[in-house]
């Protein structure tokens, strides 16, 4: 309901198109004031106004969270959070002997350590003061091969038993940890992949088709809420369902 979060501060990574663009919108609908990371300031810009459309506060911090320094002044800028959701993340495809040193790096510095050191500036905070929520955005392929996609599922992977590992930590002070595992979705950057790839994607679901990044947003919006307040160290499924064996 409207009004949910009134007070709260979240902080969304990656919150510029997509999925976390579809989170901001949510969290900021129920009340919340939104930090709204990203790289594009143009794009963040369009994003700070289209959250106060919805009557709540925003700012827009650019960041790149492949360098740790500014992951860091990113969690320093943004101050104190109650909800923060670590949704950026970036995606490249190749074999084993094709994936790079360089590739498999990037995919580590900003689909694991950059929620880590997030997590490690931000969560204390939260447990100080007896309450947060955090949320981490994973992927079908942390627990499913996903051909050519070795290097992004370890480092969600990687994200998913850092999840539990966090709500371990801070869940005995009142900070919950979760993941979302999503499938295909259709946003800016999976268009790059070619409508037949993803649909192709898609057809490997039980619904067949992919999903729209409302959908997930939902998802973390629930995880996020006070719906959710005894469920901590989950990984909940919105990958559309894994097809029974023949």
């Amino acid at each position: 309901m409207r009004g949910e979060l009134s007070g709260a501060t979240a902080l969304v990574t990656g919150a510029t198109a997509g999925i976390g663009r579809a989170v901001a919108l949510r969290l900021a609908a129920l009340g919340a004031e939104v930090i709204v990371h990203g790289r594009d300031a143009r794009r963040g810009a369009e994003v700070v106004e289209e959250v106060s459309a919805a009557g709540t506060t925003a700012r827009f911090v650019a960041a790149d969270l492949a360098e740790a320094d500014d992951v860091r002044r990113l969690a320093a800028e943004a101050g104190e959070v109650d909800v923060l959701v670590n949704n950026a993340g970036v995606y490249r495809f190749a074999d084993t002997a094709g994936t790079t040193p360089e590739m498999f790096d990037v995919h580590m510095a900003i689909n694991t350590r950059a929620p880590l050191l997030l997590v490690g500036r931000l969560a204390p905070g939260m447990a100080a003061r007896g309450r947060g929520a955090i949320v981490n955005l994973s992927t079908i392929a942390a627990g499913v091969p996903a051909r050519d996609a070795g290097a992004y599922g370890a480092s969600k992977a990687a994200l998913e038993l850092l999840t539990r590992v966090w709500a371990d930590e801070f869940g005995g002070r009142g900070v919950r940890v979760n993941a979302v595992r999503s499938g295909p979705v259709r946003t800016r950057g999976t268009s790059e992949m070619g409508e037949a790839a993803l649909q192709a994607v898609a057809r490997g679901t039980v619904l067949g088709r992919p999903a729209e990044p409302g959908e997930i947003a939902e998802a973390v919006v629930f995880l996020v809420s006070s719906r959710a307040s005894c469920v901590t160290g989950a990984i909940l499924e919105a990958g559309g369902g894994q097809p029974a064996f023949a």
